[in-house]
């Protein structure tokens, strides 16, 4: 299994000082998004398993959502690469300010969206579908999950409805290594985007608060063809 490069875990809470970095999210918004193709390559990306055209797509809306003043600055960037198995690690979380990638694990998909792989997303409330697209990480609350993280769908159609369906990002025991040595395939969710529990806390912490988390999938044609944010 590849490893993550450059890891540099933050403390909780903690935000990334200001990089003097030519990959920074300053120089990639400011710059054509097939640059994205470079900053895939500088990270090696490839070696952990995500898609090229997942993380295009996602330099791409985030790099839109900059520009909109919808993401605070310094904001991370979060994929989650639902052509995978949910027994890949198929998490990524990005620090755009300093090039590196600071974590890559486990991420489950909703109960209806499919078995080991996703295949169905819906934005209705009660679907059990996970929902596509872009979505800004907000406040968070203790759960019945414990630590959550709520998320702001903001593709009006697509994911709008995710504060209505209580989407977050939370811990669960249903998804890791540990679970994997007794079943096929990852536990699924109501539709949150949920991680390993002993994962969970350092991640939302690092992430609350105006992050962008990008949820892929590579045969919604649907969605690529109405995501805005994909269109411009």
């Amino acid at each position: 299994m590849a490893t993550v490069s450059s890891i540099a875990w933050l403390p909780v809470g903690k935000k990334p000082l200001l990089a003097n970095n030519a990959n920074s999210v300053t120089a990639i918004t400011n710059t054509p998004e097939n640059n994205s193709k470079e900053f895939y390559q500088q990270l090696n990306l490839d070696e952990t398993g995500l898609s090229e055209q997942a993380f295009e797509q996602a330099c791409k809306g985030y790099n839109q959502l900059v520009k909109k003043g919808e993401l605070e600055e310094g904001a991370y960037l979060v994929v989650c690469d639902f052509s995978q198995s949910s027994n890949k690690k198929r998490l990524y979380l990005i620090n755009m300010e300093d090039s590196v990638l600071e974590k890559n694990t486990y991420v489950a998909h909703g109960k209806n969206s499919g078995s080991e792989f996703a295949e169905k997303f819906s934005n209705k409330p009660e679907s059990l579908q996970s929902s596509l697209g872009f979505f800004v990480t907000r406040n968070t609350y203790n759960g019945a999950h414990g630590l959550s993280l709520r998320l702001d769908g903001v593709e009006r159609g697509i994911n709008d409805k995710a504060m209505q369906r209580n989407i977050v990002v939370h811990g669960a025991e249903y998804i890791g290594n540990k679970w994997l040595q007794f079943n096929k395939f990852m536990g699924r969710s109501f539709g949150c985007p949920a991680l390993p529990a002993k994962e969970s806390a350092a991640i939302i912490n690092t992430i609350k608060n105006g992050s962008c988390l990008f949820i892929y999938h590579p045969t919604a044609s649907n969605y690529q063809k109405s995501s805005k944010l994909l269109n411009v």
